[in-house]
């Protein structure tokens, strides 16, 4: 195993020192662990190696402090969700057990105290004697949080014996937690997922708008509660995305998701592909959701390894980079009939018609307005009646399309604006286009999903970068029940919260279906 530079922690912003040297402990304890954890190892050391380059790098390669926040950030969440995994994987009676990051003491005592009192099943004394007494409590503080207001909540739990016997204690078994021996409950986890993922805020801004309650909790702590969530939210999205591909009919889409390139003091641009499914135009049973996987480039090969295991009709852009799916040699499964979207056709001759006031493009919109009409038409009726109007009524409006379209390419130059970009574009995915004339399952577009990815757009926006590709996977995939939860009109953080609380009880892995963002029931 490659040895690691060592990192002078004096070159490090003294608020992020700690993380640092964590992370170096961590490294150092597992080199000596067991076969079984030689991935987790090696992960490890990729990111102390980037953070190596991020202290030593040349001067111009080395990051602003708040490049530096984003990074460590990231990097934060993918040492925690490392560490459950080893914690996890390792044998129960050995298990180590990391200490928790409780910033004890700092809990203001003016915050509202929520007290639960938790009492043996029976005061009876085994030994027959009568009732027992109370001659203690445990208390635990933990800090939770609930939409505008801070909290602290109280456990207690009252120890029980018998005056006329020494036959031992009585006490209720403390709770489960996601993080045991931790601050904060599962609402609080939630909530900051919800306020990172959701409302677009960085952790360390999430630290500030805390100190100004009182509440000193500093953004690695933050770190370790996601990366903890992320990993034991990993197996719920990964049956959502299994309940997803037995769909026969998805739609697809990538959007760029820039993450901070430590090596090159600057962002390199990932991807976030979402596949998703939303049959609610036509009535269908299944419910909507939608998946979102981070990977480090555009290549039609994530498309192919996202997509092992689903057969059927496939909703998308142009992009080339799924023609590989249509092949025979299609890895994963049997290749996937392709239904193209006739907006983005529409848009390609909207920005010639903009930029140029081209009548020949004007007209292709006018065309294109009348499909629209029809579909505005028959949307949310059931899949038989769209397909009977749209071989009645648009079938032949597409027919007359395809004519005009090729008198058109033979009129118009193919190096023209014109004709590079919009006609030579539609007639290159005619079939594709064409493919919601034979199914009243299939949507004339793809903006289902791309409505679905604009909130991943705001997060870009405001968020500015993911600070490592860990973190990347990690927006993707608590992105996933988010947005999930939304279509399906659960309150994110009301869903969150239950599905960690249950998490944290133990809820067996049979049942993981009960914990999909449909099947929430709120309590409230």
């Amino acid at each position: 195993m490659p040895s690691t530079a060592i990192i002078d922690l004096s070159a490090i912003p003294e608020a992020q020192r700690e993380a640092v040297a964590a992370l170096l402990r961590e490294h150092e304890e597992l080199k000596g662990e067991r076969v079984s954890l030689k991935e987790i190892i090696k992960r490890l050391e990729h990111l102390v190696a980037e953070l190596n380059q991020a202290v030593h790098g040349k001067r111009s390669e080395k990051l602003s402090e708040d490049d530096r926040q984003l990074a460590f950030e990231d990097l934060e969440i993918a040492v925690a969700e490392a560490e459950e995994k080893q914690e996890t994987q390792a044998p129960s009676e050995s298990r180590p057990r990391r200490a928790a990051r409780r910033n004890r003491g700092n809990l203001p005592k003016d915050l509202p105290r929520i007290e639960r009192v938790i009492e043996p099943d029976s005061l009876q004394c085994p030994c027959g004697c009568g009732e027992m007494h109370k001659i203690g409590e445990d208390r635990t503080e933990r800090l939770d949080i609930v939409p505008a207001q801070l909290r602290v909540l109280v456990t207690v739990r009252p120890k029980y014996a018998c005056r006329a016997c020494t036959d031992g204690v009585t006490q209720a078994s403390a709770p489960a937690h996601l993080i045991d021996g931790g601050l904060p409950t599962e609402g609080a986890i939630a909530h900051v997922l919800i306020s990172k993922y959701a409302d677009h805020l960085p952790l360390y801004r999430q630290s500030r708008i805390l100190a100004r309650s009182g509440i000193e909790i500093h953004r690695s702590t933050l770190a370790d509660w996601v990366g903890t969530a992320a990993f034991h939210l990993g197996p719920v999205v990964d049956r959502l995305a299994e309940h997803l591909k037995t769909s026969t009919k998805l739609f697809m889409d990538e959007t760029t998701a820039p993450v901070l390139d430590p090596g090159r003091g600057r962002t390199k641009t990932g991807y976030l592909w979402a596949l998703a499914r939303d049959d609610r135009s036509w009535g269908g049973d299944d419910p909507p959701g939608v998946v979102f996987f981070y990977a480090p480039g555009r290549a039609g090969e994530n498309a192919e390894k996202i997509l092992r295991g689903f057969d059927g009709t496939l909703q998308l852009d142009g992009y080339q980079g799924y023609n590989r799916l249509t092949r025979p040699t299609r890895k994963g499964g049997d290749p996937v009939r392709v239904a193209h979207c006739w907006a983005h056709a529409r848009r390609k001759l909207k920005e010639v018609f903009d930029r140029d006031g081209s009548e020949i493009a004007a007209e292709g919109l006018r065309r294109i307005a009348e499909f629209y009409k029809i579909e505005a038409d028959i949307r949310g009726t059931a899949p038989g009646q769209r397909l009977s109007a749209r071989q009645a009524r648009t079938a032949p409006l597409v027919t007359e399309f395809g004519e005009w379209l090729q008198q058109q390419r033979l009129r118009i130059s193919a190096k023209s604006r014109l004709g590079r970009s919009s006609l030579t574009y539609i007639h290159r995915h005619w079939d594709g286009l064409q493919t919601f004339l034979h199914d009243g399952r299939v949507e004339i577009d793809s903006n289902s999903v791309e409505n679905l990815i604009r909130p991943i757009a705001l997060n870009r926006k405001n968020a500015l970068f993911a600070g490592h590709d860990e973190g990347g996977r990690a927006w993707g995939r608590i992105a996933s029940l988010i947005e999930t939860a939304k279509i399906n009109g659960v309150e994110p953080f009301a869903y969150l919260k239950a599905t960690l609380e249950a998490i944290a009880a133990g809820h067996p892995q049979g049942r993981i279906d009960e914990l999909l963002p449909w099947n929430f029931k709120s309590s409230s």
